[in-house]
């Protein structure tokens, strides 16, 4: 009897946390938005002046509420704990950074990124195997503990960049994250492979579509690296409880192109002196924007239509 009451009520608290989440990041941000710190415009973005003055740092808000509530309202245990302390880690460095006067440096944003790698590589090490599944071929491989947590580190330290360099574009990096967080929540449940962290994705979720409220274009806030950073280091998160951590690089394959292309062609002209794609703007959304003349919402919608395809395209082989 017991079991069975437990049992129903969790599904019930869960879906009163979701309401919750959602409806206290629209509260808050609506409430706060005028307290959050000004963007000066980017220098460099394709119509980035158009940014000077919106409150920026919104991260601040949702991630708050995603904690707050998942704490409340989530199963929770000692491993779901410290993901939230390591996302709310990246989301405040990121606010520290947006409200700073002047930038951080690269150095010191990459150390701490580093630091949260590591702690999240682990900390994953000590609470799961150190198994991965192909989830095409069905086949599962096992990696040396020392292999596996630097292939973590990476994993986390290129869902962070990734996803903080696409942020650019209302609504953009937003709704590809949704994208990519309700694949993987659907890849959990095919490979049989959710536990307690699926109402996680989901509460993340409904906090991102709170604030996508406000950042819709035209948009009337931002978030900033205080949310663009916390949401590539819970992506890490999502691909790693998945059981396949490899499915990340197709189902995240438009922030991999869209903010990644930028970060290999710099650090290609900083450490080779090698220069690439070099009638490509990077950023993808500048790309596309500037030199092809697309309008925001259509950067929006094509970059999520090809992520959904291709996301459909990986769900499709799972049940082959």
């Amino acid at each position: 009897m017991i079991h069975y009451f437990m049992k129903q009520t969790v599904p019930a608290v869960s879906m009163l946390g979701l309401l919750a989440a959602f409806g206290l990041t629209c509260f808050f941000t609506a409430k706060f938005a005028d307290r959050l710190p000004r963007d000066a415009g980017r220098e460099f973005a394709h119509d980035g002046k158009l940014s000077a003055g919106k409150p920026r740092g919104a991260g601040l808000i949702f991630i708050l509420v995603f904690v707050a509530s998942a704490l409340i309202f989530a199963p929770m245990n000692l491993e779901l704990m410290i993901y939230l302390i390591l996302v709310t880690v990246e989301m405040l460095t990121g606010y520290l950074d947006d409200a700073a006067e002047h930038p951080w440096g690269e150095l010191r944003k990459g150390l701490l990124d580093l630091a949260v790698a590591v702690i999240l590589a682990i900390t994953y090490l000590s609470f799961n195997p150190n198994t991965i599944k192909l989830a095409v071929p069905g086949i599962s491989v096992t990696i040396p503990p020392l292999l596996f947590g630097a292939l973590i580190v990476i994993l986390v330290w290129g869902s962070v960049n990734v996803t903080n360099c696409a942020d650019g574009v209302d609504g953009l990096s937003g709704s590809l994250v949704l994208v990519t967080l309700s694949t993987f929540y659907v890849v959990d449940h095919l490979m049989e492979s959710g536990d307690e962290f699926n109402i996680l994705i989901l509460m993340f979720m409904v906090c991102i579509l709170g604030y996508l409220w406000y950042n819709a274009t035209p948009s009337l806030l931002m978030m900033g690296d205080a949310g663009s950073r916390a949401m590539g280091v819970f992506i890490s998160i999502a691909a790693l409880k998945s059981g396949s951590p490899v499915l990340y690089i197709p189902v995240a394959v438009v922030l991999i192109l869209d903010g990644g292309l930028g970060l290999l062609k710099l650090s290609l002209i900083r450490v080779f002196h090698i220069h690439i794609l070099k009638n490509v703007r990077t950023p993808l959304h500048d790309h596309v924007r500037k030199n092809m003349g697309w309008s925001n919402t259509q950067t929006l919608f094509r970059f999520a239509i090809i992520q959904i395809a291709v996301s459909m395209v990986v769900l499709s082989l799972i049940l082959l």
